[in-house]
């Protein structure tokens, strides 16, 4: 939104526990959000998320002790507030303020009972990272308002962005202490949506049925959803990321989102030209020598790769849906060589020790029989718990037997150092022929976005996000880059048969018809680039600046150093 009647924020203070902090989709919503909006606002937009302490290294950030420095010493002196300040270290760096929200535990109970008696989130019925997410959201209000008091920024327009239910309690301190900051909160799934699928309910046939606050009492998730819910009612602006998100949201949070903001994506992280080939030549070797060291297979050169990857929702992602599909593969007996990875972090002890031995070794391919366990590369703590690997030997999907389809689980973060590949996520994405993501539960989808930006053609679903998104630009086939495949609540059959004919299909593609379909990947992914994608959270900052009247109406900016 560019035209003259929408009113530009002078400042944005926006905030997520994935600023600095790779945890999830989130963070790769913020981190190549960074640049557009730095670019728009220089030095105006300021990300905030938690200190997780100085002791470990953090990449993602550059501490810089004369930014703001005069606030920090009397923040630091006058108010008790524990932050470090620098620059977060993604395209367009800008500026990044990590707080140390220990110190709040000590007040926790009067924090929740003000909650509780203000806006009835019943903070006692909660567990997990409930504390944590509220002690750094109650740090982030606290942050927050010492900023926009020491800057003097009274009379200007300022935005205050939180993300997710965790940083509710920032939105809400910040309602009832700082009214003249508008505030916008994007939730980026439900967490009583997400909480019902991850709880094996059927989600979209019963959808008009479910009352979000009586599921949350069934489910012991009333101290997120009320928090979730009460933000969502009380900002000044309230988005979410997709239309399906949306309905959810008006269904179980009883609020529709103002604006649909959808996730975009910065093309700067990938390579171009010599250097992409350069890399894609760099990760299918990685791929194929573990592949071949772990199965003790010699892999040609032109085998198909094939992979699913994101949090371990076993559900939700549809992690069980793409191992069936790949064992449907298995079956027909392809005449292609096709290798799968699972690639989804899962709690494990490390790299496993006779494959980093045999990859050391630079031993041929096929010189050397199956190792234990052929298809997984890590060490798991209870693997015989763990559902991928439950699966995996209910299928007898273990790579044992003479057959052109393997299957692998590398169930480590890709970080560049995870001990068998060494090499972070998109070096390897870039690798890859084909992704898959059979998502049950899915507000946007990241990984299918992420995938076609690297030119590596996807299968999603009508239940995620961008699926739909795609469906809107005329994408359905996989010719077009992305293939949308139909998903109920009871079709898990079909869809699994759909994917393995699709993925047969595919091996046979001549290398024509592969280029044209990579390029139409890469194609659509332009049109979800944060370019174009950035208008609707400048619309969220005019609605929210249009509901709150409080805000200053001097164009002058202040500078931040």
């Amino acid at each position: 939104m560019t035209d003259m009647q929408t009113v530009i924020p002078d400042y944005i203070f926006e905030s997520s526990w994935e600023v600095c902090n790779k945890v999830g989709g989130i963070y790769t919503v913020l981190s190549t959000r960074a640049k557009t909006l730095q670019d728009l606002f220089p030095d105006k937009i300021i990300f905030i998320g938690p200190d997780l302490g100085q002791e470990h290294e953090n990449p993602d950030f550059i501490e810089n002790k004369t930014l703001l420095k005069a606030w920090k010493k009397q923040a630091g002196e006058k108010e008790n507030l524990k932050v470090r300040v620098g620059r977060w270290n993604v395209p367009g760096k800008p500026v990044a303020i990590l707080v140390d929200f220990l110190p709040y535990y000590k007040i926790k109970d009067a924090i929740y009972f003000r909650m509780w008696e203000k806006y009835g989130i019943d903070s006692t019925v909660a567990y997990g990272d409930y504390d944590e997410s509220c002690m750094f959201a109650y740090g982030v209000g606290l942050v927050i308002e010492s900023l926009y008091r020491f800057l003097q920024l009274q009379d200007k327009k300022v935005i205050a962005h939180l993300n997710e239910w965790m940083l509710g309690m920032a939105a809400l301190y910040l309602h009832d202490e700082v009214p003249a900051i508008a505030t916008v909160f994007t939730t980026h799934a439900t967490s009583i949506g997400r909480s019902i699928c991850g709880n094996n309910k059927p989600l979209y046939n019963q959808f008009t049925h479910y009352n979000g606050d009586q599921m949350a009492c069934e489910l012991n998730m009333v101290g997120k959803h009320i928090l979730e819910k009460q933000t969502a009612l009380h900002v000044d602006c309230f988005t979410t990321v997709s239309e399906i998100t949306g309905k959810e949201c008006g269904q179980l949070l009883e609020r529709k989102p103002d604006v649909i903001t959808p996730n975009g994506f910065e093309s700067n992280f990938v390579p171009k030209g010599k250097a992409f080939d350069m890399k894609r030549a760099t990760a299918r070797k990685a791929l194929l020598q573990v592949a071949g060291q772990l199965t003790g297979t010699s892999f040609p050169d032109d085998t198909l790769l094939v992979a699913t990857s994101g949090r371990y929702e076993y559900r939700n992602k549809g992690i069980d849906v793409f191992i069936e599909a790949v064992n449907r593969v298995k079956q027909a007996q392809p005449g292609h060589s096709i290798v799968a990875f699972i690639l989804v972090p899962a709690w494990i002890k490390g790299a496993r020790k006779d494959l980093q031995e045999r990859l050391k070794s630079g031993r041929p391919q096929g010189s050397a029989p199956t190792m234990h366990t052929p298809f997984i590369t890590h060490e798991l703590f209870q693997t015989q718990s763990d559902k991928v690997c439950e699966y995996l030997y209910y299928l007898n999907l273990t790579n044992q037997e003479n057959n052109p389809v393997k299957l692998i689980f590398v169930p480590s973060y890709l970080n560049g150092n995870d001990g068998i590949f060494n090499l972070p996520y998109y070096d390897l994405l870039i690798g890859l022929d084909l992704t898959i993501f059979p998502s049950y539960y899915e507000p946007w989808g990241y990984t299918p976005l992420e995938s076609i930006a690297f030119h590596v053609p996807t299968i999603t679903t009508n239940l995620a996000g961008f699926g739909l998104w795609a469906k809107t630009e005329k994408a359905g086939d996989l010719d077009s880059g992305v293939k949308v495949i139909e998903r109920t609540d009871s079709n898990y059959s079909e869809v699994a048969e759909e994917i393995k004919n699709t993925i047969i299909n595919y091996s046979e593609y001549d290398s024509t018809q592969i280029l044209k379909t990579r390029e139409a990947a890469q194609v659509l992914s332009e049109k979800a680039s944060w370019s174009h994608f950035i208008q609707y959270y400048l619309e969220a900052y005019d609605i929210a600046f249009e509901r709150n009247c409080h805000c200053g109406l001097d164009p002058q900016s202040h500078d931040v150093r």
